[in-house]
């Protein structure tokens, strides 16, 4: 493992709607793609690449610890905390769910919940540490999606029948592209779907009854349509995707919503990135500031979308998430980064 330290200072016109990174620092990871990421002050938890996991410590060596959860080549990219635990799951089959003991950095692992099946492919996590409520979604093995819910914040995970879920579509899934597939805002359930058919799914009551509301994102192909979703409460959100094997397309792969995803408004058309892989709201920006990452770099917008700046160059992040207002953590192709913005 190699670390880097950059001091990186932009000279922007003084102006509220333009963000600077104030610091910079890499560290890289030989042979560890990463696409799951939980945050913390210190540094981040992963699940990545080569069935490995851990923490990563930007602040002392000596707490960064990375564990291999199994024998077994897995990807690991559905990630989440609860219960003084981090939760991962690797994408695939057969798919396991580990436990990770974030005491003393320890991760100490433990296998609870295993799926085999020739379709088996989960995408993404979430738990609400203040309900307790959680969910993991998944491509479908029937003809609906597959969704595991847990109401204990992750100690027991259920399996929802097919029979009261909505049905999907042929070509219809979801991508492990980041895991921001899904969200739970105030006990709503928001899923977005990807490939042939790009749709919003909801629920309020804990996935008895679903809603199932279209998007004007660019959809049609297997490799289009969201590959990310964010809500900064129950009415305004935002998708950002596009069409991965035409990467530098930025006519119709992003789009908003306020009013929880039953209409949607395409934002900045042909302008700004083409092909993201994650989008996230920065905290306590009244849902105006948003950021992404993909292969055309990593961008922010103070808008709600509508006109975007690149801040970085770099086209090798999958992911991106938050750490209280102005640090955030990057993670992707053998590095994980953490930048501090200020206006």
């Amino acid at each position: 493992m190699k670390y880097l330290s950059l001091l990186v200072f932009f000279v922007f016109l003084s102006c509220k709607s333009t963000f600077k990174v104030l610091e910079r620092k890499d560290i890289i990871l030989d042979s560890l793609s990463i696409r799951a990421i939980y945050p913390t002050i210190n540094g981040v938890w992963f699940g990545g690449t080569n069935s490995k996991a851990g923490f990563i410590s930007f602040q002392n060596e000596a707490e960064t610890k990375i564990v291999k959860l199994q024998k077994e080549i897995a990807d690991f990219r559905s990630m989440a905390f609860a219960n003084n635990n981090i939760y991962v799951l690797n994408a695939g089959t057969p798919a396991n769910m580990y436990t990770l003991n974030t005491f003393g950095y320890s991760c100490a692992s433990n296998l609870i919940y295993t799926e085999t099946g020739e379709k088996v492919f989960y995408d993404s996590m979430y738990i609400d540490m203040k309900t307790g409520l959680g969910i993991v979604i998944g491509d479908p093995t029937e003809d609906c999606l597959s969704i595991l819910l847990t109401e204990n914040s992750g100690k027991n995970w259920k399996k929802i029948p097919c029979d009261i879920l909505p049905k999907t579509v042929d070509g219809e899934a979801a991508f492990a592209a980041s895991d921001t597939n899904v969200k739970i805002v105030k006990g709503f359930i928001y899923i977005i779907s990807g490939g042939k058919k790009s749709r919003l799914f909801t629920s309020e009551d804990k996935g008895i009854t679903w809603q199932v509301f279209d998007t004007p994102i660019i959809q049609g192909e297997a490799m289009t349509g969201a590959f990310s979703m964010d809500f900064y409460n129950k009415r305004k959100g935002i998708i950002v995707g596009g069409n991965y094997e035409n990467q530098k397309d930025n006519s119709i792969n992003k789009a908003i919503t306020i009013d929880g995803g039953k209409t949607w408004k395409i934002v900045s058309k042909d302008k700004a990135f083409g092909y993201a892989s994650c989008v996230q709201f920065k905290p306590k920006s009244r849902g105006k500031v948003l950021y992404t990452c993909g292969t055309s770099g990593v961008y922010y917008s103070t808008n709600f979308g509508e006109k975007w700046t690149k801040i970085l160059d770099d086209a090798d992040f999958y992911t991106l998430r938050f750490s209280g207002k102005n640090n955030i953590y990057l993670a992707g192709k053998n590095k994980v980064t953490k930048i501090k913005i200020s206006h």
